[in-house]
C-alpha cells in the first residue's frame, strides 16, 4: 500500500479552526495526481492520514473534493472511504460528565466553558477505523485527524503483522525519508514488515537507510525515546536491534507492543480573541547592557499605559513582549555577562476584540518607540521596520483543549462515509 500522514499540529492551531490547510490546492492537487496514479497502476490501496492539515470534517471534504477533481480527469472510479473524527461540543461534554477525560500537561482539568470555546474539536484516531474502510474494499482512504504511526502502520496490522515492528515502522516513516539520509523528509520509504521486524530503505536510490538515522528517530516529536504512546498501547524499542543489511537498508527487530486501555487524544482550536502586534528594532546600548531589566519596565509601563487609556482590568487583556536577539524564541536569557549586538522587540497585545487591541497598542506606541532604560535618561528612538506601527492580526486561534477521552470502541467516534465507484462516477460527471 501506499500511505502518508498529511497533516499536523506543528503549524498552530488556525487550521483546525478555520478548517483550511496551510497547503495551497495546486501543490495538493500534483501530489495527489502523483499518488492517485501509482495506486491505479499497482492496484494498491493509498491511504492518507490527518488529510487537509487538520484532519477536521472540513479538512477531509476539501481533500475529498480535490481527489475526486483528479478522479473526475484522469477517468478513475476507485472506492473512497472518508473517515470523519471530528466531535460535537455535546458530545464532548457528556464524556466529560461520565469522567471519560483527562489532560495533558500542560494544560489543566477540562471544563465545559473550554468546550464551549472550541469552533472546532477532533479525536485522534488509530488504526482500526482503517481497517474498516479496507474491509469494505476501500482504494482510497482519506482519514480525518490520525496518529501519524497508525496510518502507515494500518495495512500491515490489518494484513495479521505483528503490532510492534508495525507500529515502528509507522514511527519511522511518518515524515517520509526524514530517518535516512535524504533527511529534509521529500522523499518515500519503502517498509517490508515481517514476522520479526521490518526493512527501511529510501525509495530514492540516492538516499540510504542507516542504523544512526533509524534508531535515532524514536527521538522525533517523543518525550521518551524508548516508548512511544498510542492509541491502545505502547511502543517499547527498549531491545530493538539495529543491523545495516545493504548500504541504503536497515533491519529492525525487536519491537514491541503493549496493550493499554483504549483512550484517543482531544484536540479544540479556539478563535475569541484578538492581536495586534509591533515590532522595533533595537541598537540602543543602554538597552543591550541590561536587557532584562528593560524588558521589566517596558512591559511595566505599557500594562499601567493600557489600564490609564481603557478603563480595564489588569486580566482583561495581555501584554507580552518578545526580545529576538536576546530570548526571543527559547525565552531564556543567554549566559551572564553576554550582550546582543541588537534587539528585535515585538510586542503582542491580545484582547476580546480586534478594536481594544488596536487601542491599547495605539496608545502604548509612543512608549514603545522611545522608552529609555531608565526614566530621567535621555529618550531613544527605536527603528519601526513598517509604518503604521500597530500591525493588525485579527483572530488569534489558539489549542484550548489537549485531552485524551477514553473508548470502549475504537470506531466509538468515528464516522465512516463510502463513495462506491458508481458515486464517484456520478460525482465526476457532475
Amino acid at each position: 500500500m501506499i500511505a502518508l500522514d498529511a497533516g499536523s499540529t506543528d503549524s498552530g492551531a488556525a487550521y483546525l479552526a478555520t478548517g483550511t490547510s496551510k497547503n495551497d490546492r495546486g501543490s495538493v492537487k500534483k501530489d495527489l495526481e502523483l499518488l492517485m496514479g501509482a495506486r491505479q497502476k499497482a492496484n494498491i490501496p493509498l491511504l492518507i492520514g490527518t488529510s487537509g492539515q487538520a484532519g477536521g470534517d472540513l479538512n477531509v471534504n476539501w481533500t475529498r473534493d480535490i481527489v475526486l477533481e483528479i478522479a473526475r480527469e484522469k477517468g478513475h472510479t476507485p472506492k473512497i472511504a472518508l473517515l470523519y473524527s471530528e466531535q460535537e461540543p455535546k458530545l464532548i461534554k457528556q464524556k466529560l460528565t461520565e469522567g471519560g477525560i483527562s489532560n495533558l500537561p500542560p494544560l489543566g482539568d477540562l471544563d465545559e466553558a473550554t468546550i464551549d470555546r472550541c469552533l472546532h474539536i477532533v479525536a485522534l484516531m488509530g488504526p482500526e477505523p482503517y481497517f474498516a474502510a479496507l474491509e469494505a474494499g476501500a482504494d482510497i482512504i482519506i482519514g480525518g485527524r490520525s496518529s501519524d504511526p497508525a496510518v502507515i502502520g494500518a495495512f500491515a496490522l490489518w494484513k495479521g503483522a505483528p503490532a510492534g515492528p508495525s507500529w515502528h515502522a509507522g514511527k519511522i516513516a511518518e515524515c517520509g525519508g526524514q530517518a535516512t539520509t535524504a533527511n529534509t523528509g521529500q522523499r518515500g520509504v519503502l517498509l517490508e514488515i515481517d514476522a520479526d521486524g521490518f526493512e527501511v530503505e529510501p525509495v530514492d536510490p540516492r538516499f540510504k537507510a542507516t542504523v544512526e538515522g533509524i534508531s535515532g528517530h524514536l527521538l522525533y516529536e517523543n518525550k521518551n525515546p524508548w516508548l512511544l504512546t498510542e492509541p491502545g498501547g505502547e511502543l517499547d524499542v527498549t531491545e530493538c536491534e539495529y543491523v545495516q543489511l545493504t548500504e541504503s537498508k536497515v533491519r529492525v527487530t525487536g519491537s514491541t507492543w503493549v496493550p493499554r486501555p483504549y483512550t484517543m487524544k482531544l484536540e479544540g482550536a479556539s478563535g475569541d480573541l484578538f492581536q495586534t502586534i509591533m515590532i522595533v528594532g533595537i541598537v540602543d546600548p543602554d538597552v543591550l547592557a541590561e536587557p532584562a531589566a528593560f524588558h521589566d519596565m517596558m512591559l511595566a509601563t505599557l500594562t499601567e499605559r493600557a489600564i490609564s487609556a481603557t478603563g480595564l482590568g489588569r486580566d482583561d487583556f495581555g501584554i507580552s513582549l518578545r526580545m529576538y536577539g536576546w530570548n526571543g524564541v527559547s525565552g531564556m536569557a543567554p549566559p551572564p555577562g553576554s550582550v546582543p549586538l541588537e534587539i528585535g522587540m515585538m510586542c503582542v497585545i491580545t484582547a476580546r476584540t480586534q478594536e481594544l487591541a488596536s487601542h491599547i497598542a495605539k496608545a502604548c506606541n509612543p512608549y514603545f518607540f522611545h522608552m529609555p532604560l531608565r526614566l530621567g535618561m535621555e529618550l531613544p528612538s527605536y527603528g519601526w521596520p513598517f509604518t503604521p506601527g500597530e500591525i493588525d492580526r485579527g483572530r488569534v486561534f489558539q489549542f484550548v483543549l489537549n485531552h485524551v477521552v477514553s473508548v470502549d470502541d475504537p470506531l466509538e467516534l468515528v464516522r465512516i462515509e463510502m463513495l462506491d465507484e458508481l458515486k464517484v462516477k456520478v460525482a465526476a460527471d457532475a
